[in-house]
């Protein structure tokens, strides 16, 4: 859990229909950072819809049809194989992507650190809070930024 980013977006209303676009871009802004974990082509491709309609080039229709696809995708995932856990930052990556293309920039923001985190340490890093506070502290500036 990221306090600093719920008290973040809760003062930024980040939930509040008008900060669609914002809730989306910032999402998007999480998972591109772990787009290199991602194992299937196709969830990859739901990521890149989420950039066509952040930039205008994708409309919602395509936004919903890619958001079921990409959730789906998470569901399939054959998951990790490793004994150390290192494997399910691939897992945690596509979830991302079906949270961000669902407009949960919350959970597709967690999704994305235990990605990372993964990533890094492997299974036992997800046990140990510290493990975070880096991408933590990015995903608080980054949200800030994005806010201006």
């Amino acid at each position: 859990m990221n306090r600093a980013l719920d008290d973040l977006a809760r003062e930024l209303s980040l939930a509040a229909p008008e900060h669609q676009k914002l809730r989306y871009a910032f999402a998007h802004d999480c998972v591109s950072r772990v787009r290199h974990l991602l194992e299937n082509p196709d969830v990859d491709d739901c990521l890149q819809v989420l950039g066509d309609w952040l930039a205008g080039m994708a409309d919602a229709e395509q936004l919903a049809s890619h958001a079921a696809l990409a959730a789906q995708l998470a569901n399939q995932h054959p998951g990790s194989k490793s004994i150390d856990g290192a494997g399910h930052a691939a897992v945690s990556a596509a979830y991302a992507v079906a949270k961000a293309l669902e407009g949960k920039a919350l959970d597709a923001a967690s999704y994305a650190a235990y990605a990372t985190v993964y990533a890094q340490g492997g299974y036992a890093a997800v046990g140990d809070p510290t493990s975070f506070e880096r991408e933590h502290q990015w995903q608080v500036e980054a949200l800030r930024r994005l806010a201006r």
